[in-house]
């Protein structure tokens, strides 16, 4: 690839799954065992944008903005968005002790689906302290509302999980990019499903497509984002047109 690099990233089995764009409509994918080899295909790209919780909330009742704004515009979909965990969790090594330090911190319960993402966010977390540098270029996204945006915000009807959901995110990715189809086909007849989800490999195409179009004209979920105690914007990014 050459000249301007944009990347969706989806967590997996695996590890992290990666779909890259450039300026000419070239593409490539890639499957990054863990957060050093994740480093080293977003190392010097425009834009990355990732499907993991970044910033964080320490304290207080209230939830992340960026959630409660992708809740109430994803109607239908809310509940692909769940809280994010508080930052003491990644200190965590058992779902018993994240709750308890969830509770503590914010006064609330984690979910266990919450509790499942927690060593990935670490993962993240820990690859944004180590190169200050990635902190503004691997920014937040989550995939539902990337959808909701490129489909004239309107949420997705059916589970991404379905047949059916995959047939529907694909239309609305054909819409935008005469390849994406292609790519999604050829990422399933080369990864194990047990390593790279077919949903994983959707997910990955709506936030690299996001990252291409959107460059330079995000639209964030808060409108002005917060950051966290580390000084990560607590943000979801889209692109709408």
């Amino acid at each position: 690839m050459s000249g301007n690099r944009y990347i969706g990233i989806d967590g997996c089995r695996a590890g992290w799954f990666s779909v890259q764009f450039d300026d000419h409509d070239n593409y490539s994918y890639h499957l990054a065992e863990n957060s050093g080899a994740l480093d080293e295909i977003v190392h010097g790209a425009n834009s990355a944008l990732i499907d993991i919780p970044i910033g964080l909330l320490s304290e207080g009742s209230n939830r992340r903005e960026c959630d409660v704004a992708a809740r109430r515009l994803l109607r239908g979909r809310a509940s692909s968005v769940f809280p994010a965990p508080a930052r003491q969790t990644l200190a965590a090594t058992s779902y018993e002790e994240a709750l308890q330090f969830n509770r503590q911190a914010t006064g609330r319960g984690l979910s266990k689906q919450a509790w499942y993402i927690v060593p990935k966010i670490r993962e993240i977390d820990s690859l944004l302290a180590a190169n200050p540098g990635l902190c503004g270029g691997l920014r937040e996204c989550h995939p539902e509302l990337c959808f909701w945006a490129l489909n004239s915000e309107q949420a997705m009807q059916h589970s991404k999980k379905t047949a059916e959901g995959r047939k529907e995110r694909l239309a609305v990715l054909d819409r935008h990019h005469v390849d994406c189809r292609l790519i999604y086909e050829q990422a399933v007849g080369d990864f194990l499903r047990r390593d790279v989800a077919h949903d994983d490999i959707i997910d990955a195409l709506v936030c690299a497509l996001t990252a291409k179009l959107g460059y330079g004209r995000y639209s964030t979920v808060p409108g002005v984002p917060g950051t966290d105690a580390t000084g990560l914007a607590m943000e979801m990014v889209y692109w709408s047109g």
